[in-house]
């Protein structure tokens, strides 16, 4: 088998640490790995299953040579960098959000939309990890009862928002205990004007909101995103999140579907659904939770019943390690899918 020039942009945070450990756990069949990250991050040295790496600064000439790059180091950087990137000849999986939306580049899920990998011109965005989670869960659901209405609400972990969002979690919860003052800076959006306290609350903003329709830019991420994966008109209504969980995503997700939904066939179709795994039985309390599957690359599944008035809806329960799945292993499962097609 053929070996790859790698590189991982942005390596020295969450999503890029957990990119180099997919790339070596999940065998995608490399020759080197080139870590890139900021001027200040250059010489440090990262270790990842006996192997040690030292850190290069990103620079417009970093890719020469390189023939696949993962890239999570900020929009701002992809849209900057990775055009040097094409025109040396590497293939870019992009987890940003810069490129998603763009006619020109594929948004892939690799179990809902592989083919679309076919007519890359050197780009392929990686979705939000919210969106992954979702139409993950839901792709077989909608090949069989052709799904028309998604109502979801998220229940996002801090670490969506960076070691930040961590710290300041962990930092508040220390203040509360202690009995001292309560600082919030970061969250819900640092960039906005107001930071609230996450601590032993909830927070219903992730990332500014458009104040023309009162939606936020990550609602509106699940509503465009999800079009483009389906390659359907859907309607998409979500409310996002921000929870005092340090890492996993969760999510209440209700579907309409143009078909009557077979129960059974619900449940069989979820339990053979590639990277989902149903997590269901309720008659002794066992369903998924955020805690109990950081680390994993798989979509679980529970909580799953047909609405009591309508024979066209079904509700579930979808949780992922938005740092695996969400993000760095969906970025590296684009790699291996297209070495399995033929396009690396």
């Amino acid at each position: 088998m053929k070996k790859y020039k790698v590189a991982i942009v942005g390596a020295t945070g969450a999503v890029g640490r957990e990119m180099l450990r997919c790339v070596i756990q999940y065998n995608f069949p490399f020759e080197s790995i080139k870590l890139l990250a900021s001027a200040r991050s250059a010489g440090k040295t990262i270790e990842q299953d006996g192997l040690s790496f030292v850190v290069e600064e990103l620079t417009e000439n970093s890719f020469e040579g390189v023939e696949v790059a993962f890239w999570s180091a900020g929009g701002s950087i992809s849209e900057k960098f990775v055009p040097y990137a094409v025109k040396a000849g590497c293939v870019n999986i992009d987890n940003t959000s810069h490129f998603r939306m763009d006619p020109n580049v594929p948004l892939v899920v690799p179990e809902c939309n592989s083919e679309d990998l076919k007519w890359h011109k050197g780009i392929i965005a990686n979705p939000n990890c919210s969106t992954i989670q979702m139409v993950s869960a839901l792709k077989r659901l909608d090949e069989e009862f052709d799904i028309e209405r998604i109502i979801v609400s998220t229940y996002q972990a801090v670490s969506g928002a960076g070691v930040a969002g961590m710290r300041e979690l962990n930092s508040q919860t220390k203040a509360i205990i202690d009995n001292e003052p309560v600082v919030a800076d970061t969250l819900p959006c640092a960039s906005d004007k107001k930071h609230y306290q996450i601590a032993y609350n909830c927070i219903p903003q992730i990332d500014k909101f458009d104040l023309d329709n009162a939606f936020s830019k990550e609602e509106m991420k699940m509503v465009n995103e999800t079009k483009k994966i389906y390659h359907k008109d859907i309607k998409v209504n979500a409310t996002c999140v921000r929870v005092p969980v340090l890492r996993g995503h969760s999510e209440s997700v209700y579907i309409e579907t143009k078909k009557p939904i077979d129960i059974e066939k619900a449940f069989d179709l979820l339990s053979h659904s590639t990277g989902v795994e149903l997590v269901d039985d309720i008659a002794n309390q066992i369903y998924p939770m955020a805690i109990d599957h950081i680390g994993s690359e798989k979509v679980y599944v529970g909580r799953v019943r047909k609405d009591l008035d309508n024979d066209h809806a079904l509700s579930m329960w979808v949780v992922a390690d938005q740092l695996m799945k969400g993000a760095a292993y969906n970025s590296v499962d684009i790699g291996l899918k297209m070495i399995e097609m033929g396009l690396l």
